[in-house]
């Protein structure tokens, strides 16, 4: 999974790597600004990979194929159903969110081009969340990387092709990205039938079970709001930034890409942790439960050690190759150390992220995760006057509050879900107290 998620960020690195070697900042600006504006359109429902894993790994645990494969079409059905209505919204959606972005003109006008075909790939994407769900949900990651490698090798050769064989700008960008989506669900509905068998021979009354659709939507609607919250996170940061110039929102948009790359990389620590702590609390292992936890975690902490010091040796390098703009480059470098520092800051968020998901404690992930912004959006002003450096400042701060925020619910909320576990570990202790 660590392979997997290591690719995910590549669509955006390709996107930013195809049009900055261009030159041009406002073309930068507009793929990091409409990327956001689709990361924050399309993570917001990312309960579809994220609560389809965690329900998929618990039915695995508990030795339920059916409800394996109701949990798949159950969340396939929501996909379907919000990328078509995005793709009615779009007008409405696009008006918002290059509102809410308030960019220079150049950088809005080429990011509209961009928006304008991407957002056809709704339907697509979100599809591909719950089929990517589904099958680490299952424990089959190998699978999993095999079809992200295809959605993101594709979007590279489709963006390259697209951009400078065709010569289509930042619309070849866009129809580069379509493409590889749809490809990908294609391959995903193939994957999900070899894996399952039949797929609609799920009985209509499990897969429509009133109990089970309303946990889904608990869990979903939870996961919704802290997405939503996580992804208001880094857009107001793109927007705080865009409203320093362009130079200052593409220099920020190269080193995001270099967070992104280092967060998805401890996202398979993560969607280890999904799984392992999903599959033991569906077979109601506390003692795998709690080793899963404590090795993703220790194994977290490793990586993101390497990763901060890869980005503090290699980082100049990766700024050089993401853009060819002299200013570009120098204001990255400056804010290098900051972007270098996010993985060991949010290692602990990014672990428990994944333990929270997988046993499905989503209330409380939620509650975090909107505790950690209101400070992040209190820290924002408070730094204000330290300007560019204030609002990294801040983003560290937000990742740090997450972890410990998390760390802390962890464990009130394993009592609760184990208690004849508690109850043995403190029943030696009572007999030597009464002894």
């Amino acid at each position: 999974m660590t392979l997997a998620h290591l690719s995910t960020p590549l669509l955006g690195v390709a996107d930013a790597a195809v049009i900055g070697r261009l030159g041009q900042a406002d073309l930068l600006g507009a793929i990091a600004a409409t990327a956001v504006m689709f990361d924050f359109l399309f993570w917001s429902f990312g309960f579809l990979r994220m609560g389809t894993a965690g329900l998929t790994a618990q039915a695995l645990g508990a030795d339920d194929r059916g409800e394996q494969r109701a949990t798949l079409l159950r969340a396939l059905i929501v996909a379907m159903s919000i990328g078509i209505v995005m793709i009615f919204l779009q007008a409405p959606i696009a008006w918002i969110g290059f509102g809410a972005l308030a960019a220079t003109p150049e950088v809005t006008g080429a990011g509209r081009l961009y928006f304008d075909i991407r957002i056809w790939s709704a339907p697509f994407t979100l599809a591909n969340y719950a089929f990517m769900g589904a099958i680490v949900g299952r424990g089959r990651t190998d699978v999993a990387l095999a079809l992200q490698v295809l959605i993101n090798l594709g979007n590279i050769a489709l963006n390259i092709a697209f951009v400078y064989g065709l010569s289509l700008g930042v619309q070849g960008s866009a129809a580069g990205t379509l493409a590889a989506e749809t490809l990908g669900a294609l391959a995903g509905f193939f994957i999900t039938w070899r894996l399952w068998g039949h797929l609609f021979s799920v009985p209509r009354a499990l897969v429509f079970d009133p109990a089970k659709i309303a946990r889904m939507f608990v869990i979903n609607r939870d996961i919704f709001v802290r997405n939503t919250a996580l992804l208001f996170a880094f857009a107001f940061f793109t927007a705080q930034g865009a409203r320093g110039g362009d130079i200052k929102l593409a220099a920020n948009a190269i080193l995001l890409n270099l967070i992104l790359v280092a967060a998805y990389f401890l996202d398979g620590f993560a969607t280890a942790a999904q799984q392992m702590c999903g599959q033991s609390l569906g077979a109601r292992d506390a003692k795998s439960f709690h080793a899963s936890v404590r090795l993703t975690a220790l194994w977290s902490f490793v990586f993101a050690a390497g990763l901060t010091t890869a980005a503090l040796l290699c980082g100049n390098s990766f700024i050089a190759f993401l853009s060819t703009n002299p200013q570009v480059r120098a204001t990255a470098s400056d804010y290098l150390v900051f972007a270098a520092l996010m993985p060991l800051v949010g290692a602990l968020a990014y672990e428990f992220d994944g333990v929270f998901i997988g046993a499905t404690w989503t209330r409380d992930m939620r509650n975090m995760m909107i505790l950690s912004l209101a400070l992040y959006i209190a820290s924002f002003f408070l730094l204000r006057p330290l300007g560019n450096t204030g609002l990294w400042l801040a983003l560290l701060l937000f990742l740090l509050a997450r972890g410990l925020t998390l760390a802390w619910r962890y464990r009130k909320l394993s009592a609760l879900s184990f208690p004849l576990a508690q109850s043995a570990a403190a029943a030696p202790v009572a007999s030597t107290s009464r002894g």
